[in-house]
């Protein structure tokens, strides 16, 4: 890419003069405001200038089979219709094999845009000698529907980038512009790329990490929430068909497949299916159950994870029927003070209240229950790990009490 001075065109290429398909893309901004407050020259000067550049590059590519010169009038948007006519024309007529009109601002909107190039198509009369190209960015989110609409009024060349990386907002998304393309068949049937789009997500993740640029996760084709479904209803379609939310196979462009996001929005269906997966399989009263314990547990957490699947399986397996039920723990516990803990216990006859102190809070804790249980509990061990990830993860909780009291024949029994 140079700007239309000669010893940048000299300088491009030199650095491709041994391409295999070289290309020159030189440019100039076409615009008034371009014209009054970058290059500040007439509209006359800057044909000339746009011409006598692609005249000279043209002459360095002479003897290169492959090798060809592209023009950008740069902020064609926002230029005046005739003078932008004129200029594709004249460097048509100089040498070059594409002329690329680009949206630098991103100003249009998609019929503006369209009627952009179906004018250049319409007005100017060598423009079968050359590929029309479009170059849109993203200032107002319309990149990707400009060069959809210009394709339509003749564009052959979309300059895009992986992610939708570049400038400002950035430019037109490539995996966007293909899967437009491949998905509406049924709209865009006259159209094709040769693009491999099983390469969209694994070069879309390269990219990223190669530039240190995360992919935001709601963005199309590539984005990590773009095949996950969190709603009950979208969970629920896409178990009896794929079809019923999603208009792409996420296996056709890199993903493994679809994510069901198992969130407080969940319903019994998507939690069944996702346990069977697991290897788990209930019935609808285990499931009742089950989905009591994970709805706890969602409400807390944007997703439950499979970890937090096991933990609740785990414990609903090992389960024991609840003769005590913890009501409230209140823990008062610092440093210099024995630690005071307050339980509140359910039991038949009502919730009851007891205190105690103890080595720690967790000690005192089990006094407290064996007040209410009128059994002596000493805690001999306690361990807690975290079985999932982050600040809202679920912990598991082993531990060994003994207690004191003694059968009527007299022999101590220890849990």
């Amino acid at each position: 890419l140079s700007r239309v001075v000669e010893k940048d065109i000299t300088a491009a290429w030199k650095a491709i003069a041994d391409a295999p398909r070289a290309r020159i893309h030189t440019f100039v901004g076409t615009s008034s405001i371009h014209m009054g407050r970058i290059t500040r020259t007439t509209p006359e000067d800057t044909l000339r200038m746009a011409t006598d550049a692609v005249a000279y590059a043209k002459s360095l590519c002479e003897g290169h089979p492959d090798a060809n010169v592209e023009f950008s009038p740069m902020d064609a948007g926002r230029t005046e219709l005739a003078f932008l006519y004129e200029v594709v024309e004249a460097t048509i007529a100089a040498g070059a094999t594409v002329v690329n009109i680009p949206e630098t601002v991103g100003w249009t909107v998609p019929t503006e845009f369209g009627n952009l190039i179906k004018g250049i198509m319409e007005n100017v009369p060598n423009v079968d000698d050359a590929i029309i190209s479009v170059h849109c960015h993203n200032d107002l989110g319309l990149a990707v529907a400009n060069s959809l609409i210009a394709i339509e009024q003749g564009a052959r060349q979309v300059e895009c980038t992986i992610n939708g990386l570049g400038e400002r907002a950035g430019n037109t998304s490539l995996e966007e512009v293909v899967m437009a393309i491949r998905t509406r068949r049924d709209y865009f049937s006259e159209y094709y790329t040769e693009i491999n789009a099983k390469e969209i997500v694994p070069i879309s993740r390269r990219v990223s990490r190669t530039m240190g640029i995360s992919v935001q996760p709601n963005k199309a084709i590539v984005g990590a929430n773009a095949f996950a479904h969190s709603s009950g209803i979208h969970q629920d379609g896409i178990i009896k068909s794929r079809v019923t939310f999603e208009i792409i196979d996420p296996k056709e462009i890199g993903w493994k497949e679809s994510q069901l996001i198992l969130s407080p929005r969940s319903g019994r269906n998507a939690l069944r299916h996702r346990l069977s997966e697991l290897g788990y399989e209930v019935d609808a009263e285990q499931l009742d159950k089950v989905y009591e314990r994970f709805l706890k547990v969602a409400d807390k957490k944007k997703a439950v994870q499979d970890a937090d699947l096991e933990a609740i399986m785990s414990d609903e397996i090992r389960s024991i029927p609840a003769v005590y039920e913890l009501d409230y723990i209140q823990i008062v516990s610092g440093t210099r003070i024995a630690s005071t803990t307050t339980v509140g216990i359910r039991t038949e006859d009502g919730i009851v209240e007891r205190a105690s102190t103890g080595d720690g809070p967790v000690d005192a804790a089990f006094k407290a229950i064996g007040q209410v249980i009128d059994i002596q509990l000493n805690l001999i061990d306690y361990q807690i790990r975290s079985v999932t990830e982050g600040e809202d993860a679920i912990g598991e909780v082993s531990l060994k009490v003994q207690d004191n009291w003694e059968y009527h024949h007299g022999t101590r029994c220890q849990h």
